[in-house]
């Protein structure tokens, strides 16, 4: 009998937590559709600035888990015995980004040394190129959802406003309902994910910043390699 019990209530309780989260996900879809045409563009752009950042995010999480230093170290080997075509396989094999700009430097052993930099900093400026790609979209979603947010607002009050005007003297406040309902549901929607977007973007710009520090120290180790080896 208590076993039975026991189970009975496990089960009810599965059945009533079921119940808040359908309940809870009735509502906020009910919410949305009481937000108007304009909670369209903000979920959209919810859902793309979840994908940028999460596809950015493993993206640089990839580029900072490259094992520079065994590279370097195998690079240094060969350009110290005056190797500098397997150094430069090294490079190319690694396929990585930090070794795409070196392999650049080691295809300009021989030029002056402005040269040299300058290849180095044009790869360099298309690699950080690559991983910033879709920031800049990212940090619009940052700004552009609470506007969008705020024209629903406007948009709803003017409603509200428009219906009092219609209604004359018999104003009800359930007449007035509907369109502060719209203004309220939007800003918060646009808050949201503007709010969001914000930190995802900066946590983004962070990890990048960290890359190019790491690349920085990388290829300034890499420039004396080269001067040691012109001597």
């Amino acid at each position: 009998m208590l076993n039975y019990i026991l189970i009975l209530s496990d089960i009810t309780g599965k059945i009533s937590q079921s119940s808040v989260q359908e309940g809870t996900v009735t509502y906020f879809f009910n919410m949305a559709i009481k937000g108007g045409w304009l909670m369209i563009p903000i979920v959209l752009l919810s859902f793309i600035g979840v994908y940028i950042f999460f596809e950015r995010y493993y993206a640089i999480k990839k580029v900072k888990e490259e094992d520079i230093t065994t590279m370097m170290d195998n690079i240094k080997e060969q350009v110290h015995i005056g190797n500098i075509k397997e150094a430069l396989k090294i490079a190319k094999s690694e396929n990585s980004s930090i070794g795409r700009m070196l392999g650049k430097g080691l295809t300009r052993i021989g030029h002056s040394e402005i040269e040299i930099n300058a290849a180095i900093e044009t790869a360099g400026n298309i690699e950080i190129s690559q991983l910033e790609k879709g920031l800049p979209f990212l940090a619009s979603i940052a700004g552009g959802a609470p506007m969008i947010g705020f024209l629903g607002t406007v948009c709803g009050m003017i409603q509200a406003f428009y219906d009092m005007a219609l209604a004359g003297s018999n104003v009800d406040i359930t007449l007035l309902s509907s369109g502060i309902y719209q203004a309220m549901v939007t800003t918060v929607a646009g808050l949201i994910v503007g709010i969001i977007a914000y930190f995802a973007y900066n946590i983004l710009v962070t990890d990048v910043e960290k890359v190019v520090h790491r690349t920085e120290s990388t290829i300034s180790d890499f420039l004396d390699l080269l001067n040691e080896y012109e001597k």
